[in-house]
């Protein structure tokens, strides 16, 4: 057997973040050890959901597709208020990351989609039933004790280590003793899942009802969710029986004597958020990071965020191509936007979980006149009351005024081009899984100096120059570049409106498909010469 007591990356966690980041640091060439201490994939209610930007990191792991296999697309989202009338119908039409906004899947299918993912990577292993017991580290390396299903320890070496290891993760909690800042509700939630789905309601429903708020929403596979919240008072462990669970679901299903119960749990929700997401060779991610309230699905969806930043920033470095240093953007990127997304769940947490009728009352009245006002009504519709990362203090150039600075540090767009073949991809096909020096209607390359063209083909990096649709003289002479530039058509006419809005025509896109660099193609040189030298090595390795 293969000696896997020496990683470049440990990761402790085999949860969905784990797996994630697993398979971004097999797309990387990492050589990679996952410990997992649970035996199997864990099957009780978990996420559902899975937005747009998570999509996209998929996407670059090359497991998008199988995980669509077992999902949902563009289901929409409805809440009612206390009388029963829906006060907004929620469906977001954008797809400006190149995926649906709003997704339902099967957390334990997925897992199974996302592990054998990693059976393309010889580089990369998944040990399950195996605990992390200790962990020290230097100025050089990681050490881990690990103990295995036979109960044998032993020690591993690690450049580096990820902690996606829970909300109870050992990392943080037991060893690292990183404070986990925030509140855990008073209030708990029973979820409940049965098969043979008794209700044509294809869409995920908030019911802000005072006498019991609830959820109710469809699973793949004919499987339906409900989540009732818990009075004080109610026994966790008694709700739970059968005759409780048949009197939750009594009024919503014709008879729940009928139904098949096949899951039923008591959560406790959590707005927590660790205070340091990173300790010297040690990062957090995921519920090890934070622990986010449900109400706008985004808690495993900040965790695939935070495994997208946080894997190429370690891959660069463990290959040789950035300096350590660029490790320390990662708490400056995540930390805030995952806070922003917890006050935000929070927030509507409170206003959907009222039980005040009259307070319910007035809440509903301002709810509906939103609707009477299309702006305000478009603003829900279309989920932009959702925070959108912007990452102004890390791993990226800071410069220029108006639109084009405002939009360093945010996720590029992901339209449909056209490839020299004439086949249709999404643009990050086109970009390749590493960094992309693009222009629009211009060669990038001819904006860089010879030496500085050098220091990115060092990085990795592809050249690609966007163009509009139908641009050559005829079918068979499309626009060429004279260099290895790769030559895309903005067949849906988005990338120009994109430029053309911001009044640039150059960018830098980072792995996680973050902007690095956005100019005209006269500050190129200067600006990738300041990104270079800030994190870049000198050669790669």
């Amino acid at each position: 057997m293969e000696d896997w007591n020496e990683a470049e990356v440990v990761i402790v966690g085999g949860g969905p973040i784990g797996i994630i980041a697993a398979n971004l640091m097999g797309e990387y060439g990492i050589r990679t050890l996952v410990v997992e201490r649970s035996p199997q994939i864990l099957d009780y209610p978990r996420a559902v959901g899975i937005d747009d930007e998570a999509m996209r990191v998929l996407q670059a792991a090359g497991i998008a597709d199988a995980v669509m296999r077992d999902t949902i697309s563009n289901v929409p989202m409805r809440m009612y208020t206390a009388g029963k009338k829906c006060f907004a119908h929620i469906l977001p039409t954008t797809r400006e990351y190149g995926w649906f906004r709003r997704n339902i899947f099967s957390q334990p299918l997925a897992e199974i989609a996302l592990r054998k993912g990693l059976e393309r990577f010889p580089h990369v292993r998944l040990e399950v039933a195996t605990e992390l017991v200790a962990l020290e580290q230097d100025d050089q390396q990681v050490h881990l004790r690990l103990r295995g299903p036979d109960g044998a320890e032993r020690e591993v070496r690690a450049r580096y280590v990820i902690g996606s290891d829970g909300g109870r993760s050992t990392v943080r909690e037991g060893l690292l003793k990183v404070p986990f800042d925030g509140t855990t509700h008073p209030r708990k939630w029973v979820v409940i899942e049965c098969d043979n789905d008794p209700l044509d309601a294809p869409y995920t429903a908030l019911h802000c009802e005072p006498a019991r708020p609830y959820v109710c929403l469809r699973l793949p596979y004919g499987l339906r969710r409900w989540e009732f919240l818990l009075f004080a008072g109610e026994d966790a462990e008694q709700i739970l029986q059968p005759e409780k669970v048949q009197a939750l679901l009594r009024g919503h299903v014709p008879d729940p004597a009928r139904l098949n119960i096949i899951r039923a749990r008591v959560y406790t929700h959590n707005s927590r958020v660790a205070r340091h997401f990173s300790v010297g060779r040690v990062f957090l991610a995921g519920d090890a990071a934070h622990l986010t309230p449900p109400w706008i699905g985004q808690g495993l969806n900040a965790g695939v965020r935070d495994a997208a930043n946080v894997s190429w920033k370690i891959a660069g470095v463990v290959r040789g191509q950035f300096k350590p240093s660029l490790l320390d953007s990662y708490q400056a990127e995540r930390h805030q936007h995952a806070k922003a997304m917890i006050d935000l769940a929070d927030q509507v947490g409170a206003i959907f979980a009222l039980r005040n009728r009259p307070l319910a009352w007035l809440r509903d009245r301002l709810l509906l006149a939103i609707q009477a006002i299309p702006a305000m009504r478009d603003y829900v519709v279309q989920m932009r009351f959702k925070p959108m990362p912007r990452y102004g203090a890390g791993g990226v150039v800071l410069a220029g005024s108006g639109a084009a600075a405002a939009t360093i540090g945010r996720m590029m767009i992901q339209p449909m081009v056209e490839l020299p073949d004439g086949q249709a991809a999404r643009f990050d096909a086109a970009c390749g899984p590493w960094f992309a020096v693009i222009g629009w209607q211009t060669d990038p390359q001819n904006s860089l100096s010879a030496a500085e063209r050098e220091r990115w083909r060092a990085l990795g990096a592809r050249f690609v120059m966007a163009v509009r649709a139908r641009s050559g003289a005829a079918p068979d002479q499309p626009v060429t570049t004279g260099s290895d530039t790769l030559v895309v058509q903005d067949i849906e006419n988005l990338l120009s409106v994109w430029f053309e809005s911001r009044r640039v025509n150059t960018l830098v896109m980072r792995p996680d498909r973050y902007v690095a660099i956005l100019c005209d193609n006269a500050d190129l040189e200067s600006r990738s010469n300041e990104f270079l030298t800030r994190f870049g090595n000198a050669v790669a390795i």
